[in-house]
């Protein structure tokens, strides 16, 4: 039986040549001085890329450009945006609104005169009295329900019935006006800003609220409605997109195929 014999990595004898090699004591070495350009430096050391003949690890881009990321700091700003309050067609020209949104209580009303949908902060600024509770009096003013002060569609106070005619116009001051929120109608829908800041009086003009044309399409079919639900907008998602828990908490309201 033969062994198997492996391959020897080392050459065949007669492809190696001969060297002849020399003592090291007959071997002569000469030291020279160093010069300006064989002087030895403090090393430095610098970070390198390896690079591979098939797969290169540089970027695609310049070194001395940089990727635009967005800012860190930067924040989303809730109360920066345009937010829905009601349908058109839940709201009654005859009588005020009240709503709560983004924490905010607002009073919605139709002001006939500017021909218009308001958005007023709900509190009378005399004895902050919900004007939610008040009325539409026959001039079409905005009529708090405690004193019977009554506010046009700019917010100022027309009308103080306590107050002396031959008096001073105590209705004209700052301190008796009502916050004005901006507002608009889109897709039958009223919607507001969140801020009485005088900045964003003319807010429509630069930035308008998420337009859906389908609901403006009369061949698409829709239907709106208005809750009020005691808690907030991620809750109410969270539920929506979880169908599994419908044939239980909905029991005998929702027809659902009932598990086997």
């Amino acid at each position: 039986m033969e062994a198997l014999r492996a391959p020897s990595p080392v050459s065949s004898p007669s492809l190696i040549r001969p060297q002849s090699f020399k003592p090291l004591s007959t071997l002569s070495f000469t030291l020279n001085k160093p010069n300006s350009l064989t002087q030895f430096n403090k090393p430095k050391f610098k970070t390198f890329t390896a690079v591979s003949s098939s797969v290169s690890t540089e970027p695609t881009s310049p070194p001395d450009q940089e990727t635009e990321t967005p800012d860190q700091d930067e924040k989303f700003d809730w109360y920066s945006q345009w937010y829905a309050i009601m349908p058109v067609c839940d709201l009654d020209k005859r009588a005020p609104h009240g709503k709560k949104v983004m924490g905010l209580d607002v009073v919605v009303w139709w002001d006939k005169n500017e021909n218009a949908w308001k958005v007023f902060d709900d509190m009378c600024p005399h004895r902050l009295a919900p004007l939610s509770e008040g009325r539409i009096d026959q001039w079409g003013r905005l009529q708090c329900v405690y004193h019977g002060w009554c506010f046009s569609g700019s917010g100022d106070c027309k009308l103080i019935p306590q107050a002396p005619p031959d008096g001073p116009p105590v209705h004209t001051f700052k301190k008796a006006c009502v916050a004005v929120y901006p507002s608009t109608v889109q897709n039958g829908i009223v919607w507001f800003w969140p801020s009485t800041d005088p900045q964003y009086k003319d807010i429509l003009t630069t930035k308008k609220p998420p337009y859906i044309p389908e609901l403006d399409d009369p061949s698409f079919t829709h239907k709106m409605y208005n809750r009020d639900i005691p808690y907030g907008y991620e809750i109410l998602i969270e539920n929506l997109m979880d169908p599994a828990h419908v044939p239980y908490a909905h029991y005998g309201i929702m027809r659902t195929p009932q598990p086997r």
